[in-house]
């Protein structure tokens, strides 16, 4: 759902579970958040989440592996490992079953990758084919990331480019370059278990979230918001998808962009210089997009040696400031 929507259909359901919910529940009725989290003990808590949707790709398997890295990303923007996985699917009567075979296929093997399991699931039908994963994972309740917590001083840091949403548009038209297509392919692929897992290693991180529907800077306010702190990007050090400018340029964006926009640029100034298709590539909303993640100053350099050693790209892209909302500069 759009956010302005989504914001109006939670709003009167807000005050439901006031004193009712249970003090072992970490991370779930009060600030918008990743996921839901639940401690167990002194030493586990579960974290619990699902998302779905509709095919961004033609072809089935990486469309199902898509749906799953999209999934799991929730539980690795909380600081945890996933455990378990449950499918959901809605595809249609006359779809060709050996179509859903491999939108199946392509999501467990990526839950394999992950060192989970799927463990069953639920299908209905309807007319047209959705998918994905409600996860749980485990995580130490004192080393929980949340939206929360970033400080003045910290390093805002992203893990993968942006752009799937400008190429996959371009794509459902017709006009998306194949080069293009594979390399958001392969980026929307790509689990944030080793960026988490980095985060983890190094220790002191508070403030994390994974950019998907909202785009970066919707997920930005949030992180901004729920840290009492202002988000500064530098719009030169954000990384782009090959072809994601030259669609942009184009102004080829799907209408969640816009949606994005209307409800959180009151929160966001850009400076004068920076062009309006720039901006729009920052509201484009994001299929299993990367990691936002605030980085305490004196652990940066060892995050970044960590991520290297595990292969994960990752592009210091701004920093934590006092105030409130966003600014972008060139």
């Amino acid at each position: 759902m759009a956010p302005e929507a989504l914001t109006q259909v939670l709003r009167p359901l807000h005050n439901l579970f006031n004193g009712n919910s249970p003090t072992n529940l970490l991370v779930g009725l009060g600030m918008a958040d990743d996921a839901a989290v639940y401690k167990l003990n002194e030493q586990q808590a579960i974290i619990n989440t699902i998302d779905f949707f509709t095919p961004v790709v033609d072809d089935p398997y990486d469309y199902g592996a898509i749906a799953a890295a999209n999934s799991m990303s929730d539980v690795y923007a909380m600081g945890g490992e996933v455990t378990f996985a449950l499918n959901v699917g809605a595809f249609p009567d006359n779809m060709d079953p050996a179509i859903i075979t491999e939108i199946l296929r392509g999501g467990a093997e990526k839950v394999i990758e992950a060192g989970a399991v799927i463990a069953g699931g639920h299908t209905v039908t309807d007319d047209e084919p959705k998918y994905g994963l409600a996860v749980t994972g485990l995580v130490h309740p004192e080393h929980i990331f949340t939206k929360g917590g970033a400080k003045p001083g910290d390093a805002l840091v992203l893990t993968k480019p942006l752009g799937t949403g400008t190429i996959s548009t371009a794509l459902k038209r017709g006009l998306a370059a194949p080069a293009h297509v594979a390399e958001m392919v392969a980026s929307m692929k790509r689990l944030n278990r080793a960026a988490a897992q980095a985060g983890q290693a190094v220790g002191g991180i508070k403030a994390v979230t994974d950019i998907t529907g909202f785009g970066l800077l919707g997920h930005g306010i949030e992180m901004a918001q729920a840290s009492n702190s202002k988000l500064l990007l530098q719009l030169n050090q954000i990384p782009l998808l090959d072809g994601a400018a030259e669609y942009a340029a184009q102004f080829i964006f799907p209408g969640g962009a816009s949606n994005n926009k209307i409800f959180f640029e009151k929160d966001v100034t850009f400076a004068p210089a920076i062009p309006d298709d720039r901006q729009w590539l920052l509201w484009d909303p994001q299929t299993s997009g990367g990691l936002l993640m605030a980085i305490p100053a004196e652990r940066l350099a060892d995050f970044q040696s960590i991520c290297a050693e595990r292969n994960q790209p990752v592009w210091v892209v701004g920093q934590v400031i006092a105030g409130s909302g966003i600014e972008v500069v060139p």
